[in-house]
């Protein structure tokens, strides 16, 4: 299609905005600040000015055809509501793309966020050329989503891909979610700094503090990069909780391509390599031999593509 579209990524303290060409590629950026609890039209008129200002980068005579939107769950794609996001309670029930359809007079998609990161890489990034794979997600939480035969597989209820929340020990840690020991508790940046505090208390040892802010998952991958052997073995731990839960998609869904995204998953091997070791052990040699685990290399653009790709769907 020789159309101009919008990607919104809406997080929960700031919006991201991407203006895509007809070659897909972003070639301009906006960055606003969220304030869901600003109220649903206070939201969709920042984002409908800041569409407003990509509008006028495009060449003469062309114009924003589409807008795609991604946001964090639960959402219904199909009705294009946001249901109630922990941290977006300002927009809880909100019929979001219906408001921003109205107050753009555009076709607007509305998606979960790590399923518009799954397109984009999909479609642009790691996935190209595949038929199928799964983009999981690790970062504040850990999910995944499944696109099946080139089609996102959203389950009866919306809820497929919630691997963060499969038990890996019945006695383990107290989760988010009520359950205990989920494949969250070990792999999710919360989760990291758990992990670690907990290793230094029995070491008897005070963490090295970089920035006097609240330590975070990124902060204890980046420690481990640099030869801390405490966060060396929670990173361990993490990739191996999470490759216990790909070799379980791995013999589930006969799915070959993983790739891995979020903040925690920049810590690269350091995660990646103990994940591609178990999975080896907790699969069948004849699944463990496809399975294929790579970082995602789109980064930040890859919910931004995938949302450009739901916006050209919405055209249709």
């Amino acid at each position: 299609m020789d159309d101009w579209v919008v990607g919104v990524d809406l997080g929960a303290t700031k919006t991201a905005l991407g203006l895509i060409d007809p070659q897909d590629h972003i070639v301009a950026y906006r960055r606003i600040p969220t304030d869901a609890d600003d109220g649903p039209r206070a939201v969709v008129e920042r984002i409908a000015r800041s569409v407003a200002e990509l509008q006028e980068e495009l060449p003469d005579g062309q114009r924003i055809a589409a807008m795609g939107m991604c946001s964090p769950g639960p959402v219904d794609h199909r009705t294009g509501t946001l249901i109630d996001p922990p941290n977006l309670s300002g927009l809880h029930h909100t019929p979001l793309r219906h408001m921003l359809a109205g107050r753009l007079e555009l076709p607007v998609s509305l998606e979960h966020d790590a399923r518009a990161a799954a397109l984009g890489e999909f479609y642009y990034g790691a996935g190209r050329g595949e038929r199928s794979m799964v983009y999981v997600v690790v970062g504040t939480g850990v999910g995944a989503a499944i696109i099946v035969d080139g089609q996102l597989y959203h389950g009866a209820h919306g809820s497929a891909g919630e691997i963060g929340h499969v038990t890996l020990d019945l006695d383990g840690e107290l989760c988010s979610c009520g359950s205990r020991g989920c494949v969250e508790t070990y792999t999710s940046g919360p989760g990291l700094v758990r992990h670690y505090q907990r290793a230094l208390e029995r070491e008897g040892k005070e963490h090295p503090q970089e920035t006097g802010q609240p330590l975070t998952g990124e902060q204890v991958a980046r420690l481990a990069g640099q030869g801390d052997a405490l966060a060396m073995l929670v990173m361990a731990e993490a990739g191996q909780a999470l490759g216990i839960a790909i070799a379980s998609m791995a013999m589930l869904l006969d799915i070959d391509l993983y790739v891995v995204g979020g903040s925690v998953a920049k810590s690269g091997d350091l995660l990646l390599e103990p994940a591609r070791r178990t999975v080896l052990r907790c699969s069948y040699p004849s699944v463990s031999s496809r399975v294929r685990i790579v970082p995602a290399p789109l980064g930040d653009d890859g919910p931004l593509l995938g949302c450009g790709w739901l916006a050209r769907q919405a055209m249709r």
